[in-house]
């Protein structure tokens, strides 16, 4: 039987928007996560908890749990519960009564429109009506949030959405593969030029001047082109610790799915209960 809780696959920037809606909506949040997760815009990411124990984004704390009865009492509290889950177990032996995959992977490794009553899925890599009931666009442009009830997501153009006219330039991509360091810190001032990380003895460098907004935590492995940080191409502390209105607009789109399935099991039910009583609702 399903339990009155949300659980999210993923924890990065997207998926943490979407729990920030949902906590601030009144619902109960879990979130799972791998045992190192490459978010790189930490700050607004409640992946951050999985190294630090508890991060706090836009005054909702987000708090490492070692197992699902502690994740449900920091639910029960307004907290959302973020657990090292790269299996997921929490599904299969706690099963929601809501399931997102917000991993950003670019493909379904194994979500499945059984896991709870109500499966929805972010971006490309998902058909809606046959993986999830529901996909939410997450491309930039006019469909922005759409929600998509039959077929797919746009594909991935692997070009960032344009920020001052900047796309490619803005993000910071691994020369090699080998072991992530970083020189600068999230927030630092850069100049285009400017050595930024390490990736082993290769430096990464700044394409453009500007606020480093999010960067891979040092340590971490990397491949071969794997995005590792991002420049805001102004100098401008606070976009950091921002939620973007891409997140935003995400976020909007999966409550309005979720409203738009509660008023389809309402009506459900109340069917089924006029059925009984030999009535047929008109």
């Amino acid at each position: 039987m399903a339990m009155s809780y949300v659980l999210i696959k993923g924890a990065g920037d997207l998926a943490s928007a979407v729990a920030l809606a949902l906590v601030k909506a009144g619902y109960k949040v879990v979130m799972t996560e791998t045992q190192q997760p490459t978010c790189v815009r930490r700050l607004v990411s409640f992946a951050n908890a999985v190294y630090v124990g508890e991060t706090v984004v836009e005054g909702v704390r987000g708090t490492l749990a070692d197992n699902f009865f502690e994740a449900m009492r920091l639910a029960n509290h307004g907290e959302i519960a973020v657990m090292v889950d790269p299996q997921g177990e929490t599904r299969k032996m706690f099963p929601p009564k809501v399931y997102i995959d917000a991993s950003m992977t670019k493909k379904n490794y194994g979500t499945s429109i059984s896991d709870a009553d109500l499966v929805l899925a972010l971006g490309p890599g998902f058909e809606a009506g046959k993986d999830v009931h529901a996909v939410i666009e997450t491309k930039r442009g006019p469909n922005l949030g759409e929600i998509i009830f039959t077929g797919y997501a746009e594909p991935n153009t692997g070009i960032p959405g344009a920020v001052l006219g900047y796309t490619r330039q803005r993000l910071l991509c691994a020369p090699i593969g080998g072991i992530f360091t970083e020189k600068k810190v999230i927030g630092d001032f850069v100049d285009k030029g400017d050595i930024v990380a390490f990736v082993n003895e290769i430096p990464v460098k700044a394409e453009i001047a500007g606020t480093v907004r999010g960067l891979l935590k040092s340590g971490l492995p990397v491949y071969p082109g794997m995005k590792v940080g991002d420049i805001h191409p102004e100098n401008n502390l606070h976009v950091c610790s921002a939620v973007t209105d891409k997140a935003r607009a995400i976020a909007l789109g999966v409550l309005r799915a979720i409203g738009i399935f509660h008023k389809i099991e309402i009506r459900h039910k109340e069917q089924l209960t006029c059925n009984e009583l030999g009535f047929v609702r008109a």
